[in-house]
């Protein structure tokens, strides 16, 4: 098994275990917590979020980033893992700086839009991945850069009419308008006038008069298009504008997410899904966090009467639940509210496992609908040391034990079996809370589990 990040893991299990203790209230935010993420780039797809992150490296003092990962929720608190499907090895042509990027679907595949710095120019350009899932994996779509300036921070949007922009920029903002192929465009590219009417006025600006900093998130809402961005430095807060049409003219409404948090960047996502609206963004909440080690989080929110944003603050809580979870269907183990000591790494059955677990590591679900009850517990499991048990508890990591499986060694840690065990007393709509427990040392790795009715 790789080497394990120690720090990180013990400092997140000592944050989780406070997150945990009864009575205080569920901390799901930051959405991931065995990993740094960054730059958050929601999708709609199928019924269900996926999420396009970045990934700060454990200990950066810099934003040092060599792959982009893929989260999905269809119920926005318990979060699926689905590893990293595009890094700069991709893209033959990348030297480094796997930054800021969105995917969108358009006519079954997935496309990808990332800044990396163009070995051959030391520039960074936008390459484009495509995939026919969106999980990945993702290919580099044209073998080369589809536009490069020495810009960042690609947002693409498509309108109704079925026209694709592409918009990204720091610290100027620009746009070209995609062909349907979706990796080549027509016309040029073409530069947004940054005036004080269309992005404000920043205080001192000198050679930078107005907010807009990086980070434009561009979208369309009831007629009126929507430019969200990351507002002045540092630290940045998230403003925005809005526009009559998608290449503008722009008119600067004011403050979306002030500047909070420990990041002294932020980078806004807006999705509608399952009738609410949510914001996603980033700070640097986790323990060992900070403007280079930052964590994804999301904020639900309702929009004004007049179409205008409120102002929205970060939050431990995070949204509530928009659905339930089916505890009477294979669940991936790396579905997770809130994790504590675990990491992930692709499984040999397919996707991903949660793996690394030591004594008392824990992973929490929300929102279990169990109905009439569950009679017994299933989980696949594999063990290259002599095992341990899984404590299947409710509402929390001290709350009530209602079934215990002894995972045995299985002879390695992609040797995988089933193990199953009885369960009593779980009815209704539950949070889970799996606790590991065993001797010294890593116990085991758990793929998927499942309850019977």
């Amino acid at each position: 098994m790789p080497h394990r990040r120690r720090l990180l893991a013990w400092l997140t299990a000592a944050l989780c275990a406070t997150a945990l203790l009864p009575g205080t209230a569920h901390a799901d935010n930051p959405i991931v917590q065995h990993i740094y993420t960054a730059d958050p780039a929601p999708l709609v797809h199928n019924g269900r979020v996926y999420l396009y992150t970045g990934h700060d490296e454990d200990g950066s003092t810099y934003f040092t980033m060599k792959d982009w990962r893929v989260w999905s929720s269809a119920d926005m608190v318990n979060w699926t893992d689905h590893g990293s499907p595009m890094s700069l090895a991709t893209f033959s042509w990348a030297k480094q700086d796997a930054w800021a990027g969105q995917a969108v679907e358009r006519n079954g595949k997935f496309y990808w839009y990332v800044p990396v710095v163009n070995r051959a120019t030391g520039r960074m350009a936008i390459g484009v991945g495509v995939a026919d899932s969106p999980t990945g994996p993702f290919r580099d779509a044209i073998g080369r850069p589809l536009v490069e300036n020495g810009e960042i921070d690609p947002t693409v949007f498509i309108d109704d009419n079925g026209q694709a922009y592409l918009y990204w920029g720091n610290p100027n903002l620009w746009y070209v308008r995609l062909n349907a192929d979706m990796t080549s465009y027509s016309g040029g590219v073409t530069q947004i006038p940054l005036t004080t009417a269309g992005f404000g006025t920043r205080p001192n600006g000198g050679n930078r008069p107005t907010m807009y900093e990086e980070g434009p998130w561009v979208y369309k809402r009831n007629g009126t298009y929507y430019n969200v961005f990351a507002a002045k430095c540092c630290s940045e807060f998230i403003a925005y504008s809005t526009a009559p049409g998608p290449t503008g003219p722009w008119t600067y409404r004011g403050t979306v997410m002030p500047t909070q948090g420990s990041s002294f960047t932020n980078h806004p996502g807006i999705v509608d899904y399952k009738g609410s609206s949510y914001f996603f963004y980033h700070n640097g909440a986790l323990p060992g966090g900070g403007g280079f080690t930052r964590s994804v989080a999301v904020e639900k929110f309702a929009y004004n009467a007049d179409g205008s944003i409120p102002t929205i603050n970060m939050t431990t809580g995070g949204p509530p639940p928009a659905d339930t979870l089916n505890p009477y269907t294979r669940q991936e183990a790396e579905t997770i509210a809130w994790g504590t000591g675990i990491e992930t790494e692709p499984a040999s059955e397919g996707g991903m496992n949660i793996g690394w677990i030591e004594n008392g590591d824990t992973v929490k679900v929300r929102n279990v609908a169990f109905g009439a009850g569950a009679k017994s517990f299933t989980a696949r499991v594999a063990s290259a040391s002599s095992g341990g048990t899984i404590e299947v508890r409710l509402g929390s990591a001290t709350g009530t034990v209602v079934g215990r499986c002894t995972v045995p060694g299985t002879g390695g840690w992609q040797t995988w079996t089933s193990v199953s065990c009885p369960v009593s007393g779980v009815t209704g709509t539950q949070d889970v809370v799996l606790r590991f427990a065993g001797g010294s040392g890593y116990l085991f790795n758990v793929n998927w589990w499942q309850f019977t009715a």
